[in-house]
């Protein structure tokens, strides 16, 4: 993505249903856990670049030793920070006790993260913040085993306020109004609350104190917990959580907005935001692997017995498409196809732009992650000489002016074009002297374009467009070519996220800003905004479930070729000597590259949950009354 946007966050769980001693015997190490969950979160490291975090609870230990471990960074390396950490923890111990490694009970109680829950956690801030406070993953902390709930998750919910509210008014004092705080003290009440009734009854069973620790951990139900926790949840989220004396849980939202895989077999259930992380670090195949279904919980008991619950109800599937865009990695099998196919999609809208010219068109991609999909964009060329070969068979004319020859020679021009220069640093500060710094942060090849030449450049998205007005588009204009065609795989994006993607302010994104445009040329500009104001007003003071996304209304105006045009003549501006054309995938290629996964609400306004109408409103809002903050 040429615009860089952060995003969602990474989890990885492993739940070991052996002790240790079965790992040391069968893998040679009894460091088999920790060892997994490294190569669990690196394989994992596209989706946390702010932070990273380690949490692990050990099964059966004696009162008075510890049993909870977590670790966390902000670092500029923070999985390889946390486990430096870790290391030189049992580097330390193993000096002391040399056959520490050989003594798997004694290695368990003295290394820290020996454990037999572990619950890792990437982190991409979406507000800004990067202090190590906010770092998951959160531990609540209780001398009640079942009561210790340590919380890490991939979610944004957008009720965050009234969730706070109902806190205060069960009487708690919650020390930060975030989501992740308001989750963790949603879940720790109810778990507070079940583990005390639980505990009236088994005193009135007899039960001494003692004896009802076991029992309450056999009788919790976090079926329950979680059902009442979760209940006003607005948003969407992938939440893990492991309980002192041996639980875990994965908890997915009710649209299945973000994503969630696992597998699990008599060894070990292991769950991550990804599923090539599983495939590869555990070498097993994709069919083994299930995707965790939406509005249900994962729940793994001590014993390590597996139980899928439906906790919330399901609704119409939403899964993030942008993860099949971008953010996931291309590894994994469906997302590489999809990737293809959204190359391939846009062949037909690229044809018509270049009136056919392929002898006179270069094709070539930026950034690295939009490779994929030009390699679909190339089956689709590729696709199509085929058929003008077999068109011109069938005309005998073509035998006799030499068509049907220049035909069997016509090959896609396939150019490395851009690269980006990874060692420069933009150090100036100073705005007259960042745009020259910015233009320079991609090199092009020089050479390979000639005057008559269309230039085509896939790209994964465009968001804001600077990235693409500072420095590609000089760049490449530097080459001289006939025309620049900027393509993008994914379709306008036009409304703001707030499921976890770092898309937060309306007025920052390109489709937005030329809309306006064209608003203006229309002169309908001032009347359309201060109408849809006073609708965005309206519709605040509705119940949740009534809000309408009146953003919306901005954009009927306009086709998506009127939009994409404008944004053109905004990139071209007067520096810029080729002819510019844009173009995007549309919503239909979109459903029809990724079937699996609909949640299309940055492109259409269709947002899978209530709260998302009433934050797109609220973002409109705040861009019409000159603030420049989030709207959740």
């Amino acid at each position: 993505m040429s615009d860089a946007i952060k995003h969602e966050c990474g989890i990885a769980m492993i739940h070991l249903k052996k002790d240790l001693h079965y790992f040391k015997e069968k893998y040679g190490t009894a460091m088999y856990g920790i060892n997994k969950m490294y190569l669990m979160m690196e394989k994992q490291h596209n989706r946390g670049q702010d932070g990273a975090g380690l949490a692990c609870v050990k099964l059966n230990m004696s009162p008075g030793q510890r049993y909870i471990a977590r670790v966390r960074s902000n670092g500029q390396q923070p999985i390889q920070d946390i486990f430096k950490k870790v290391n030189k923890r049992i580097k330390q111990i193993t000096k002391q006790y040399p056959d520490l490694l050989d003594n798997i009970d004694q290695f368990k109680q003295e290394a820290p993260f020996a454990g037999e829950l572990l619950l890792g956690h990437l982190r991409y801030g979406t507000f800004g913040k990067n202090s190590i406070e906010n770092v998951h993953p959160f531990l609540r902390q209780n001398n009640w085993m079942h009561r210790n709930l340590i919380v890490a998750g991939n979610f944004n919910l957008t009720n965050v306020t009234e969730l706070f509210d109902t806190l205060v008014e069960l009487g708690q004092h919650p020390k930060e109004k975030a989501d992740t705080i308001t989750v963790m003290e949603k879940i720790g009440h109810f778990l507070d609350d079940a583990v005390a009734k639980i505990y009236k009854k088994l005193k009135k069973e007899g039960f001494t104190k003692a004896e009802a620790s076991p029992q309450i951990a056999e009788r919790l139900s976090m079926k329950k917990v979680l059902r009442k926790a979760s209940k006003k949840w607005d948003g969407g989220y992938t939440i893990a959580g492991l309980l002192g004396h041996g639980e875990s849980f994965v908890f997915r939202d009710p649209a299945g907005i973000r994503p969630a895989y696992y597998y699990d077999d008599d060894e070990i259930l292991v769950v991550a935001s990804e599923r090539p992380a599983i495939q590869t670090v555990f070498n097993v195949a994709f069919q083994d692997i299930q995707e965790l279904p939406p509005g249900c919980a994962l729940l793994t008991k001590k014993s390590g017995a597996v139980k899928l619950s439906q906790i919330q109800e399901a609704v119409a599937p939403k899964s993030c498409s942008f993860e099949r865009i971008y953010f996931s990695r291309g590894s994994d099998a469906e997302i590489y196809k999809e990737r293809k196919k959204l190359g391939r999609l846009l062949f037909p809208q690229i044809q018509k732009v270049i009136n056919n010219d392929l002898e006179n068109t270069v094709f070539s991609f930026i950034p690295n992650t939009a490779e994929t999909s030009f390699y679909g964009l190339l089956g689709a060329v590729q696709d199509n000489i085929v058929q003008l070969l077999k068109d011109s068979i069938q005309n005998k004319k073509n035998l006799e002016n030499g068509e049907l020859e220049k035909l069997f020679t016509l090959r896609p021009r396939i150019e490395k074009i851009a690269i980006k220069d990874a060692k420069l640093r933009t150090f100036i500060t100073e705005d007259a002297s960042r745009d020259d710094l910015v233009a320079h942060v991609y090199d092009v090849t020089y050479g390979v374009i000639k005057p008559t030449d269309n230039l085509v450049i896939i790209d994964d998205s465009i968001v804001r467009g600077t990235t693409l007005e500072k420095s590609i588009l000089k760049m490449l204009d530097r080459l001289n070519p006939k025309k620049i065609i900027i393509v993008s795989s994914a379709p306008q994006i036009r409304y703001p996220d707030c499921y976890g993607i770092d898309m937060a302010k309306i007025d920052n994104f390109i489709v937005f800003k030329a809309t306006l445009k064209l608003h203006e040329d229309q002169n309908t500009l001032e009347q359309t905004l201060d109408s849809i104001y006073r609708n965005c007003k309206r519709n605040q003071d509705h119940p949740l479930e009534k809000v309408e996304n009146c953003v919306k209304a901005l954009y009927e105006p306009f086709s998506n070729e009127q939009i994409s045009a404008k944004i053109a003549q905004m990139l071209k501006g007067d520096n810029i000597k080729a002819e510019v054309e844009v173009i995007f995938q549309t919503i239909e290629g979109l459903h029809k590259a990724c079937p699996k996964n609909p949640g299309d609400w940055y492109f259409s306004g269709d947002y899978p949950t209530p709260g998302g109408n009433r934050v797109v409103n609220r973002a409109f809002m705040n861009y019409h009354e000159g603030k420049s903050v989030r709207a959740y």
